[in-house]
């Protein structure tokens, strides 16, 4: 490194009048290694000028050139990246940051070293040195490698210091009186050493004849000396005596101090004795109501509440250290225990007998109104409501809450105690609800035919298929076969196990039986209607009665937005427990109400998705952790497989229809069934959640009638294919388009395009017929011209010639045209169907597309015999005679 310092000194910092004084071999951070150096320069030249220079090597290696230079002024940071470990790394921030790595550790210090001893000597502007050791910060420049190029010239920088301005003055003084003080330096260096010396003996003299006054000044110090001696005398006397002033002070300092401690501890020991008997202390009436009180009356509660709530506080105090050694303590202390488990046993045997009153109670009403209801051939679709029960136990609830923060094994007894009773009240309940649901929906419906069958039933027949439907719930009680006997007497019909687009299709509209549907709809709403309020009130009794729902209070809510949401969290795993366990037989009792429904008529099964997902979706509103919404949730995936299976059963009995050969195909069973289901869904889907759902149905119900309808157009052997295409794709068309499905919006011009290309298939076909010689001529007249043969050269084709060409016309005069489009009518009569009307339709089509031929037929004639004077025997006026008359003839 000295030769690479020296090489470059001599070849690029000598010539600019530049001394290197540091330098250090590096590399850019983060890119391939591109070595260049570093070096630290001030110039020879006052004022100096400190920089920092760039230089490396040429192309060809064998010479340094000078890349780039800074101003060490403009030098904002230096970051040596860490001041505890070896890293060659550093940063230099000039007007831009730049990255370095040095060679080696040593030489990145070096050259930091020196940078903040040329920033301390030369700038104001002093440079931020970060992630730099303090042990490189030095005042002074070592005489290592950093001044061997410069000679020691940095030393006798340090030497050097400039002259003030009285000395500048002084010499400028001097060397005026002195003529040759300029042109003779020695002579005037010897001058000023004499004067020097004179100088020197008349400073000596002078002290010599001071020495009388010296020692004057010496006496009067012993003089002063002796006075101290006698000052300090007197001061110790003083001290002897002051010395017993202070211990008789200090004796009465500290008597009273022993006085204060006294009082001190008399004021502790009388707060601490005014503490355990203010909050260690249970007033009689309290003990009292504790050991004694009326649990069944409001005063007694209130009364038994303000006593336990006292008796948590006294157990609940904070005791310091020491006080549970106190006898009285102790025996307070057991006092509380033993109050306390007295009246936690009190309340659990009360609260025990108050759930099996109220049960039995509730029981006891529940079968009275059954026996009325079998009486009175009555069956209301309702849930009992337990508000009664809820607001009676709910009276109880701090001394649950006291209950469980005192006694927790006790408090979960009597929660499942609770559970219990209430799991066997609620089964019962909910059984007997569904079964007269169940009833309801079997009561109304028609067999397999879509009418109304002429004979009932038996009984025994409709209770066996609706037991194997809700197989968890067991035989009919004794109401509910009440139940079924006038359900049955009140019906005699079932409806068909399952609706299809072909049923529909063959039905007409009165035969759909719309108020059999809006009865199972008002039922199945019924349903769900009567459970959310009974599982949401319980709910909400659990968490109240069982003090499992805790609300945060608002100071320890920031977001009063998060409020609801905060709430909900905090509910407790054991309300769902709870929950599931009292309400366990729902789920099951909803899935057969649902098996049911959908085996009365598949198409129940959309009513069933849109009443679910309303009511899951008003469930997660009110609380999205609740037993009711995940309940809801469950059963919804049911439904919804359900409604599935419903759109695959369609468009399996699309794919399984047969057509009979001997008759006209016209409008498909299953477009008409489309266009009721359509009707039909958009009823029950308005303003629906889960209209997603109907659309995805929408899309694979349409799919599947186009493919059928081209697969039954393809098999027709009476019916045309244009026709059984047109008819069809007209029907779907016209009932997209009155109801506007915006889903089915590219569907709706699919059908039209597939109606007016098989319109004009049909058309052109059938046209081909009446005029067939004459079609057959001018078709090889335009083959000709398409291989190439001339127009007007056409005639002098022997089979095209003119001749031909007037027998062909010669065969259809008016009559004979106007006898096939007479025919031709009967045969696109015969082709369509009556319910589509699209006779009158096509007829005018054939119509026009004549119209065009005939025009098309003339112009090939006056093209290719020119001057010929041929034209056919039959106008265009003539022939809208014939359409016209035709058509109203027919």
């Amino acid at each position: 490194m000295t030769a690479i310092k020296h090489a470059l000194q001599r070849d690029i910092f000598t010539p600019n009048d530049e001394r290197l004084l540091s330098i250090v071999n590096v590399c850019k951070a983060g890119k391939k290694k591109k070595n260049c150096f570093l070096c630290a320069t001030v110039t020879t030249e006052r004022p100096v000028q400190v920089k920092v220079v760039k230089v490396k090597k040429t192309d060809k290696g064998d010479f340094y050139k000078r890349q780039m230079a800074w101003e060490l002024r403009d030098l904002t940071d230096v970051d040596a990246k860490d001041a505890n470990k070896e890293n060659p790394e550093f940063d230099l921030h000039f007007e831009k940051v730049y990255r370095w790595v040095a060679s080696s550790t040593a030489e990145k210090n070096s050259f930091i070293s020196c940078i903040w001893k040329l920033n301390q000597r030369y700038l104001r502007k002093k440079v931020e040195f970060v992630n730099v050791s303090p042990q490189l910060l030095e005042e002074s420049v070592p005489s290592g490698e950093s001044q061997s190029v410069a000679g020691g010239d940095e030393d006798a920088l340090d030497d050097y210091q400039e002259l003030n301005a009285r000395e500048e003055q002084d010499i400028e003084s001097m060397m005026e009186v002195c003529e040759y003080a300029i042109s003779n330096a020695e002579a005037f260096a010897e001058k000023l050493s004499r004067e020097l010396q004179v100088l020197d003996g008349a400073n000596i003299q002078s002290i010599m004849a001071s020495e009388k006054q010296v020692n004057i000044l010496m006496q009067l110090l012993d003089q002063a000396l002796a006075e101290v001696d006698n000052i300090e005398g007197k001061l110790l006397s003083y001290e002897e005596m002051l010395q017993s002033v202070k211990e008789q002070m200090d004796q009465i300092s500290q008597s009273n101090r022993l006085i204060q401690i006294s009082n001190t501890n008399n004021g502790k020991l009388l707060d601490e004795i005014q503490f355990l008997v203010n909050y260690m202390d249970l007033s009689k009436g309290h003990i009292k109501a504790l050991q004694e009180g009326d649990l069944s009356s409001p005063k007694g509660i209130e009364a038994c509440i303000n006593a336990s709530e006292a008796l948590s506080q006294c157990m609940d105090v904070a005791l310091k250290p020491g006080h549970d050694k106190l006898m009285a303590v102790k025996q307070q202390q057991h006092l509380f225990s033993e109050l306390r488990d007295t009246f936690a046993r009190r309340l659990t045997n009360h609260l025990n007998n108050v759930f099996v009153h109220q049960v039995t109670l509730l029981h006891t009403l529940q079968v009275k109104n059954t026996v009325s209801v079998c009486l009175c051939h009555t069956a209301e679709l309702t849930l009992p409501k337990h508000s009664p029960l809820h607001r009676d136990l709910l009276r109880y609830a701090k001394l649950m809450e006291w209950l469980k923060n005192t006694q927790r094994e006790k408090y979960e007894g009597l929660s499942r105690t609770y559970v219990d009773y209430m799991t066997r009240l609620y089964e019962r309940e909910i059984k007997d609800f569904f079964e007269v649901a169940k009833i309801k929906m079997a009561g109304t419906s028609k067999d397999g035919k879509g009418k109304f069958a002429t004979l009932p039933r038996k009984e025994s027949a409709l209770k066996q298929e609706v037991e194997s439907l809700h197989g968890s719930s067991g035989k009919l009680t004794g109401s509910t076969s009440s139940l079924n006997k006038l359900a049955v007497s009140s019906s005699n019909s079932r409806r068909s196990q399952s609706s299809s687009l072909l049923d529909m299709g063959n039905m007409s509209a009165s035969d759909l039986d719309v108020a059999d549907r809006t009865r199972f709809d008002k039922i199945f709403e019924q349903v769900l209607s009567e459970l959310e309020p009974l599982c949401l009130a319980e709910q909400d009794f659990i968490s109240k009665f069982f003090k499992l729902q805790q609300n945060p209070t608002l100071a320890q809510v920031t977001d009063y937005k998060k409020l609801s949401y905060i709430h909900f969290s905090c509910r407790k795993d054991m309300v769902r427990m709870m929950m599931n366990k009292i309400f366990q037989s729902i789920e099951t009792e909803l899935n057969s109400l649902i098996a049911l429904g959908d085996k009365i008529d598949s198409f129940n099964s959309l009513y069933m998705l849109v009443k679910m997902s309303h009511h899951v979706w008003t469930a997660e509103n009110v609380d999205p952790a609740s037993y009711l919404s995940t309940t809801l949730g469950n059963v919804l995936v049911t439904v919804k497989r359900n409604f599935d299976k419903c759109i695959s059963g369609q468009i399996r009995q699309m794919e399984e229809v047969k057509i009979s050969k001997k008759s006209k195909v016209g409008i498909l069973p299953f477009v008409t069934g489309f266009e009721e289901f359509a009707k039909l869904a958009e009823a029950i889907f308005r303003n629906a959640e889960r209209r997603g759902d109907l659309d995805k149905a929408y899309i694979k119900l349409i799919r599947a009638v186009f493919s059928n309808v081209e697969k039954v157009a393809n098999e027709s052997q009476k019916t045309p294919r244009d026709v059984v295409m047109m008819e069809n794709f007209h029907h779907i068309f016209s009932t997209l388009s009155s109801l506007k499905i915006s889903c089915l919006e590219a569907e709706r011009k699919e059908a039209k395009q597939k109606y007016t290309e098989h319109l004009q298939s049909y058309v052109i076909n059938s046209l081909g017929q009446p005029l067939e010689k004459l079609n057959h001529f001018f078709e090889g007249v335009e083959a000709r011209v398409a291989q190439g043969v001339r127009e007007e050269e056409v005639s002098y084709q022997l089979a095209f010639n003119k001749q031909e060409l007037r027998k062909v016309i010669k065969e259809y005069p008016g009559k004979e045209v106007k006898k096939g489009l007479d025919n031709l009518y009967k045969k696109v009569d015969k082709h369509l169907c009556e319910e589509e009307n699209l006779l009158q339709v096509v007829w005018h089509s054939m119509q026009d597309e004549f119209i065009r031929q005939y025009k098309h037929f003339e112009g090939l004639i006056n093209r290719c015999y020119p001057g010929s004077g041929i034209t056919m025997e039959f106008t265009i006026q003539d022939m809208l005679e014939y359409f016209s008359s035709i058509a109203q003839s027919h």
